[in-house]
C-alpha cells in the first residue's frame, strides 16, 4: 500500500513540474517562488529528480515543390504537403540543493526523436558558488548564450521556427563548451536585474560530429531580467550579446568581399592556418503590458557582423567543407538580419495572435540584380529574404496547444537562374502540441 502511494505520489510530482517549466533553455526553477521552494522540498523526498517533455506532430503545405528549409527543413522534390513530427523532446533534470535551500548543483539529459532519427538535444552540468547564490560554471553541451531567440524554448515559442537568421547564423542552437553566469537568484540582491553570460564554445555545434580546429568562439552576454517600469506592471527586459570566433583556413584560396560588389579570390599561400573571422554582434528588447485577461508583447532583436561561410553557403560549416577529396576554399561577408515580433491575447488567455516580420541579408554589400553577374562571384548564399509570418494559438490547457501558422517568403530578385523573380515557397503549417 505504501508502495503504490509513493508511485501515485511520483507520477503527481512529474506532472506537477509543468507548473514551474523553464521558458528558457537553461532556465533553472525560480526558488524565490512558495511554488519552487515546495518543489525542493517534494525533490528532497525523492532524489530531486524531474522529468518533462513535448512532441509537435504537424501537417505542413507550401505553395511550391521542395521548399521549406527553414519551415521545419526541405520537402522532399516532389512534394508540397507533409504530416511529420517536428520534435519530440524528453528531458531529465537532477538538482542538489544545500541545507539552506540553496542550489549546488544541476544536469539536464534531453533528447529529440523524430520519424527521422534520435538525437541528443542537450547533456549539460552546472555547479553553483552555494553561498551567495549568485555565480555558477556551466559545462557541457547546451544553448549558446547570444540574443533572445536562440535560447527561447521550442515548447513555449508561439511561432513554428525561429527565424532564418538565427537558424543560420546559431544552427541547432547550442554547442560544446563552458560559461561562467553572475544571475542572482534572491529578489532581495540589489543586482537581482541583471544576468551576465560568458563562454568559450567549439564553434560549430550539433551541426557537426566533432571540433575541426583549434580555434574557439567567445560569447557574452549581459541583460536586464523582466523588470516593472510604472505601477500597472509593464515589464521591460533587454539584452546586448557578442560572439567573438572563427574558422581556421586549411586552403590558400579565400573569397573577400570588395566595396566594388565582387568576391574577389586570394590564392595566397600565407592564408592556410589564418583563422576567418565570426564576429556577431546584436540587442533584443522585449516589452509586456498586462491586459484584464491575458497581454500584449512586444518583442525585437537584431544582429550584424562577420560571416564565414563558403561561396555556396553562408551557414557556418559543421565539417571542414571539401570539394570532391579537397578543401574547398571559404567566403567572408558582412551581414544583418533583425525580427520584429507582435503578440496579442484575444479576449482570454486560451486565444493569441503573433505576427512576426524578420530578414537575414547574408551579404549587406551586394543586392539584387548585382547577384548573378559574371565576374563578381556571387552565388544563392548572397540573397536577402524577409518573411512574414502570422498565426493563431489556441492554448486547451498548459499540458496542450494548437497553432495554425502562415510564412510569406520574398527573396530579393537577381540575375541568377532561378532566382530572377521570387521564388515560390510560402509555408503554412498546422501544430498540435503535447506537454508533460
Amino acid at each position: 500500500m505504501l508502495q503504490t502511494k509513493r508511485l501515485v505520489l511520483s507520477v503527481f510530482i512529474i506532472c506537477s513540474t509543468m507548473s514551474v517549466r523553464a521558458q528558457f533553455l537553461m532556465d533553472m526553477i525560480d526558488t524565490s517562488t512558495s511554488l519552487g521552494k515546495g518543489m525542493i522540498s517534494i525533490y528532497k523526498n525523492f532524489d530531486h529528480l524531474r522529468i518533462s517533455g513535448y512532441m509537435q506532430p504537424q501537417f505542413q503545405w507550401s505553395t511550391g515543390k521542395g521548399m521549406g528549409v527553414y519551415q521545419g527543413g526541405d520537402f522532399p522534390k516532389q512534394s508540397d504537403n507533409r504530416f511529420m513530427f517536428r520534435r519530440g523532446r524528453i528531458r531529465f533534470d537532477y538538482e542538489h540543493y544545500n541545507k539552506q535551500n540553496l542550489p549546488t548543483m544541476q544536469f539536464v539529459f534531453q533528447f529529440d526523436g523524430t520519424e527521422r532519427g534520435v538525437n541528443i538535444r542537450d547533456f549539460w552540468g552546472r555547479f553553483f558558488d552555494g553561498k551567495w547564490d549568485v555565480m555558477s560554471l556551466t559545462m557541457g553541451m547546451f544553448a549558446r548564450p547570444f540574443g533572445f531567440e536562440i535560447n527561447y524554448s521550442s515548447g513555449d515559442r508561439e511561432a513554428p521556427e525561429r527565424g532564418r537568421m538565427s537558424q543560420i547564423l546559431m544552427k541547432t542552437e547550442r554547442d560544446l563548451g563552458a560559461m561562467v553566469s553572475f544571475a542572482p537568484r534572491q529578489k532581495s540582491h540589489p543586482l537581482s536585474f541583471l544576468e551576465v553570460d560568458l563562454g568559450v564554445f567549439n564553434g560549430q555545434g550539433l551541426a557537426g560530429p566533432e571540433d575541426y580546429d583549434s580555434h574557439k568562439d567567445l560569447i557574452a552576454r549581459v541583460a536586464m531580467k523582466p523588470t516593472a517600469i510604472n505601477q500597472q506592471q509593464w515589464l521591460l527586459s533587454a539584452g546586448a550579446s557578442i560572439l567573438y570566433g572563427g574558422l581556421e583556413q586549411f586552403t590558400p584560396v579565400i573569397y573577400r568581399m570588395q566595396h566594388s560588389g565582387q568576391f574577389l579570390k586570394d590564392s595566397s599561400d600565407a592564408n592556410v592556418g589564418v583563422i576567418a573571422p565570426r564576429h556577431y554582434y546584436g540587442g533584443d528588447a522585449q516589452f509586456l503590458i498586462p491586459n484584464v485577461k491575458g497581454a500584449t508583447q512586444f518583442r525585437a532583436e537584431y544582429i550584424r557582423g562577420t560571416q564565414t561561410g563558403t561561396r555556396d553557403h553562408s551557414e557556418t560549416p559543421g565539417e571542414i567543407p571539401m570539394i570532391a577529396e579537397a578543401y574547398a576554399p571559404l567566403a567572408i561577408r558582412q551581414f544583418d538580419g533583425a525580427y520584429f515580433n507582435f503578440l496579442q491575447h484575444l479576449g482570454s488567455e486560451k486565444h493569441q495572435l503573433v505576427l512576426k516580420y524578420d530578414w537575414y541579408d547574408p551579404n549587406t554589400q551586394v543586392s539584387g540584380k548585382q547577384i548573378g553577374k559574371d565576374g563578381l562571384n556571387l552565388t544563392i548564399a548572397d540573397i536577402r529574404y524577409d518573411t512574414f509570418g502570422a498565426g493563431y494559438v489556441y492554448y486547451f490547457n498548459e499540458h496542450m496547444k494548437a497553432t495554425l501558422w502562415f510564412d510569406r517568403i520574398w527573396n530579393e530578385s537577381t540575375s541568377l537562374e532561378g532566382y530572377t523573380d521570387d521564388v515560390d515557397d510560402n509555408v503554412f503549417t498546422c501544430r498540435l502540441q503535447y506537454r508533460f
